[in-house]
């Protein structure tokens, strides 16, 4: 996160969870907003493969229901992250039916699991 000019914190997600590319630094909590707001979207989950401080961004949704034409969905969230300067870098997403999360607490998702989805899928 960070310290803004008036002395607010804003939280961006764990450190742990940055994905760190050749060009940028993208944060969990504000890269997921931008794909959490679109309509069929019930979360997403921000992960990286490939070397520390090389990643490449990979992008998991699940939808709030199941989704007859994914090929045409992946299109349409592709097009939503060209259109923010956040998302912009982002070329993979993958529909997951469920994430994998902590069975405690539904909410931390299991991203290192996604990642490892995301290097097979992509062959890295």
């Amino acid at each position: 996160g960070w310290k803004d000019s008036k002395g607010r914190i804003w939280f961006c997600g764990r450190k742990s969870h940055r994905v760190i590319t050749k060009n940028e630094t993208l944060f969990t909590i504000p890269v997921e907003a931008i794909f959490n707001n679109h309509e069929k979207v019930f979360r997403s989950a921000l992960a990286g493969v490939g070397p520390k401080h090389m990643q490449t961004p990979v992008m998991f949704i699940e939808p709030l229901s199941k989704i007859n034409n994914k090929k045409a969905f992946i299109k349409e969230l592709l097009t939503l992250a060209k259109s923010n300067p956040l998302t912009a870098g982002i070329e993979h997403i993958f529909i997951e039916k469920a994430f994998p999360v902590d069975i405690r607490h539904n909410s931390k998702i299991f991203r290192e699991k996604l990642a490892g989805i995301a290097r097979r899928k992509l062959k890295f």
